[in-house]
């Protein structure tokens, strides 16, 4: 099948990257919930070989994932999962969580479950890059975010640019403190987290 392919995971990679080499050097397996294409997912584990990166999404989207993990072949790069955050979550522990572009997708009650369930599949000090758009005291970062806000809940009522505090408290109910918050292009932001131990 012909690879499916998104502009902005070229534009992003490498800021994204410049994040991921600070703060998952010392890691060693990463869950990417909402792979989407599968760019990603090649790039930052061939530019991070020490990661067994595991991408994951819902049914659709694999065959397009499959499709760029074979032909990248990377030893560091296990089959995807099919990952849906109201489903069956994986069995296994991570020690990074990395997700693009997906709380503005899901529905609150969807973002609210995933945090929630994020310290079953996570190891004690593990740590939480997200990646996208947020609104900072409810207030949009730029002019460029307003409007993209309007296109979302034009697509979906249950889309909308998240609120970081709001984001900020489900994350430190599933145990998990802010250690930085990114400016990347685009007014996106890569905000991180790691876990507190028990």
């Amino acid at each position: 099948m012909e690879k499916p392919f998104a502009p902005s995971c070229e534009r992003n990679r490498e800021p994204i990257l410049d994040v991921l080499r600070r703060y998952c050097a010392d890691r060693e397996r990463v869950l990417e919930i909402g792979s989407g294409t599968g760019q990603h997912a090649v790039h930052f584990a061939s530019a991070l070989p020490q990661l067994t990166w595991q991408s994951s999404d819902r049914a659709e989207n694999l065959p397009g994932i499959r499709a760029w993990l074979d032909e990248a072949a990377l030893p560091n790069t296990p089959a995807p999962l099919e990952f849906d955050v109201s489903g069956k979550w994986p069995a296994e522990r991570y020690d990074a969580i990395f997700s693009a572009n997906t709380l503005h997708i899901m529905a609150w009650p969807e973002v609210e479950h995933l945090f929630a369930h994020l310290p079953t599949i996570t190891a004690p000090d593990a740590t939480l890059i997200v990646y996208g758009p947020f609104n900072y005291a409810g207030i949009y970062s730029s002019d460029s975010n307003a409007a993209f806000d309007e296109w979302l809940k034009a697509r979906g009522a249950h889309m909308a640019i998240r609120d970081a505090e709001a984001v900020d408290t489900l994350a430190g109910s599933a145990g998990f403190d802010l250690i930085d918050d990114v400016a990347m292009p685009a007014n996106n932001r890569c905000r991180v987290w790691r876990r507190r131990h028990a």
